[in-house]
């Protein structure tokens, strides 16, 4: 199963903070803004999201559709298709995509020790 472009999103206390300390592992800021409370931050392939006072505790992000570097890829996995796979497996989540829908969509669901997991299309 194809999830796409793999991020961590972090719920972070101060993002100014947060933001020096990922740029002094050698992370460069990539999309975001301080405005807007939240920077996602790159280094190589790597992503890591830095999220203030949008959501509680961290998140595992997958985006169908995109590359590491929010381009869109022509070959993906709908997040329908995916979630359709999950269902058959008999994993439980917590929300879901319409299936009548197309286009940009996500879904939740949480793996065994409760780590929130979000498949999330843009496109």
């Amino acid at each position: 199963m194809e999830l796409g472009a793999f991020s961590i999103s972090l719920s972070v206390n101060n993002l100014i903070i947060s933001k020096e300390f990922y740029e002094n592992l050698g992370f460069s800021h990539f999309a975001g803004s301080l405005e807007q409370n939240y920077l996602i931050m790159k280094n190589g392939n790597a992503l890591v999201g830095l999220f203030h006072g949008m959501f509680e505790g961290n998140i595992l992000t997958f985006n169908p559709g995109w590359d590491e570097n929010a381009q869109a890829i022509d070959s993906f996995a709908d997040v329908r298709t995916i979630q359709k796979s999950l269902k058959e497996k008999g994993i439980k989540l917590d929300s879901e995509a319409d299936e009548k829908s197309s286009g940009p969509a996500s879904l939740v669901f949480k793996d065994p020790d409760g780590n929130v997991i979000l498949i999330d299309q843009h496109r």
